[in-house]
């Protein structure tokens, strides 16, 4: 196993009075030439959104996005129709495709909103932009790893337009759960949300992440209670 850990220190920070961002992956003024994705996964952004403010309208091609409420509540819109609230626990794919113009804010005027983004690239370029929410209440993800994200479209699954999966897990201090690698040259990411995790004798908390490739089971065990969020993903890969 190959195992490259990603300190939360080391993300890239963006301040702009409404929004508290961090970077696992160069991103707008954030660049850094080792944090370039990790193969199809691109971004990862944690962002902190205050009462009332957002994103205003702008544009997305051939780019598989992923939104994943943690707190709060998002208001979407967007060029195809869609506009709705993205509740915590709910999980939105939007495929940018041919080209899409969103916009996404806080639903309340009161309480923050956060939430995680994440851009992977498709397997196919110029797809016709598509959009898709689903629920998953957090008692389903107690003591494992839930599919929330798949690349076949398999019933309780966001679909997504790549070989990838996305998995979500709330565990209690000492819980033990492991993943295996479904497809040749793929990798997992793995995302500490806030608590902590071992994996391979390797310690990770609030916030941190670890790129593994050249295995086929990745084993998480978790430190106190927590909450993580797996990613597996084609890691050898050509634009």
């Amino acid at each position: 196993m190959k195992i490259e850990i990603h300190p939360s220190s080391e993300r890239g920070v963006a301040e702009h009075g409404w929004l508290h961002s961090k970077h696992s992956f160069s991103f707008a003024d954030y660049y850094n030439p080792n944090r370039m994705g990790f193969g199809v996964l691109r971004v990862i952004n944690e962002d902190i959104v205050e009462p009332g403010r957002g994103f205003g309208a702008h544009s997305h091609d051939n780019m598989e996005i992923v939104s994943i409420v943690l707190d709060g509540a998002l208001e979407h819109k967007d060029s195809m129709g869609n506009h709705g609230i993205i509740p915590a626990g709910d999980i939105q794919r939007m495929s940018a495709g041919t080209g899409v113009t969103h916009s996404e804010f806080n639903h309340s005027k009161t309480d923050v909103a956060h939430f995680l983004q994440i851009w992977v690239y498709p397997r196919e370029r110029n797809i016709k932009p598509s959009y898709e929410q689903r629920s998953f209440p957090p008692k389903l993800r107690k003591n494992k790893l839930l599919p929330v994200v798949s690349g076949t479209k398999s019933e309780g699954s966001v679909y997504i337009h790549q070989d990838a999966a996305f998995l979500i897990g709330s565990l209690d201090g000492g819980v033990t759960v492991s993943h295996k690698i479904n497809g040749p040259d793929h990798g997992v990411y793995v995302f500490v949300i806030k608590g902590g995790v071992s994996i391979d004798g390797k310690n990770l908390g609030d916030g941190d992440a670890a790129g593994i490739t050249d295995t086929d089971v990745v084993k998480i065990k978790a430190n106190r209670e927590t909450d993580v969020l797996v990613i597996e993903v084609p890691y050898i890969w050509k634009k």
